[in-house]
């Protein structure tokens, strides 16, 4: 089969190689200073799933049809980067991977012709350069659309990512994508302060405020109507629960979520953008649940501020302290 993945970051570098070891015939878009180290050398792919070596057809832009598509730009750039290749692309089966809530409807506006699914993965993957990924958490991913049952062509492509990396079909994804903008709360603090997720976690200030983020943006989303689908543990039940609950209990959430990653430091995709001089997508995480709380007459203060000092750190270039962090926030 041939499958194009659209933006060959952490991500997409990370599910190029995997499906490429399963005899798919890849080709990757990227932005033009990484071209050449990709077509001399291939994508490396090191960590969690071994290393792999894998050479696909490296271009900036599609210019022949393919079978199946993954769109794994960061959710700001990804209206770019399907418009450019919408030409080649409408029509085609496309599988968006991206945080944040926008990304099938953004594919759906831009591509009417194409069926559009969402993958929810929770696999950590590190760029280190181009053609360079270390996976530091393999951990499954999960397809779906809309907030309905599984369909049949939900299962077909399902069975296709399965083969490469374990992938469950979702019931529900539009809840599946609010719990995961849950998880993704985890991203803002070691944006701000330049501290792996782990290290945020294990400060018990910052910690704190992980839990405050992570609290507000349940309640946003039970206030909009959301139903959380069901994800990496997380239920609907024990989100409500959660957001229920006193700060120092729910705590227990962010800390637990630091058992699973293990010890090899994950900054987060955020952290990474910031490294690599590039915008964040932080419009898309916490700046979504802002978003969702103005259209429906709420505040969001935490998530609010959280943007605020993502953007703060972009401008200025320089992480801040977490004592002056926390100072922000009394």
């Amino acid at each position: 089969m041939r499958i194009a993945v659209i933006g060959a970051g952490a991500l997409g570098s990370t599910f190029a190689c995997l499906l490429a070891a399963q005899g798919h015939d890849l080709v990757v878009t990227m932005r033009a200073g990484a071209l050449s180290a990709v077509r001399s050398d291939g994508i490396q792919l090191s960590g969690g799933f071994g290393d792999l070596l894998a050479h696909p057809l490296a271009v900036d832009r599609l210019s022949k049809p393919c079978d199946l598509a993954l769109i794994c730009t960061k959710a700001q750039d990804a209206a770019a980067a399907i418009a450019e290749n919408a030409a080649v692309l409408d029509g085609t089966p496309v599988i968006v991977v991206q945080n944040g809530l926008d990304g099938v409807t953004t594919a759906e506006r831009l591509l009417p012709r194409s069926e559009c699914f969402g993958l929810i993965t929770i696999i950590a993957a590190h760029y280190e350069g181009p053609g360079r990924v270390r996976v530091t958490t393999v951990a499954p991913s999960y397809l779906g659309r809309g907030d309905g049952e599984v369909d049949a062509q939900t299962q077909r492509w399902q069975a296709v990512l399965a083969a490469a990396t374990p992938t469950v079909a979702l019931d529900n994804f539009v809840g599946a994508q609010w719990t995961k903008l849950v998880v993704n709360m985890l991203n803002a603090l070691p944006a701000i302060t330049g501290l792996s997720v782990q290290a945020v976690i294990g400060e018990a200030g910052l910690r704190r405020l992980v839990t405050r983020s992570m609290r507000e943006t349940v309640r946003v989303a039970l206030a909009t109507g959301v139903r959380f689908g069901a994800l990496q543990g997380l239920s609907h039940r024990r989100l409500h629960l959660f957001a229920l609950a006193p700060v120092w209990a729910g705590q227990l959430l962010p800390r637990s979520m630091r058992a699973r990653m293990g010890t090899v430091p994950n900054q987060g995709s955020t952290l990474q953008s910031l490294a690599r001089g590039q915008r964040t997508e932080i419009d898309f995480l916490n700046g979504a649940v802002v978003r969702a709380a103005n259209a429906a007459g709420l505040a969001a203060p935490m998530n609010t501020l959280l943007t605020e000092l993502v953007h703060e750190v972009e401008q200025r270039g320089r992480f801040l302290a977490p004592a002056e962090v926390l100072a922000r926030f009394r």
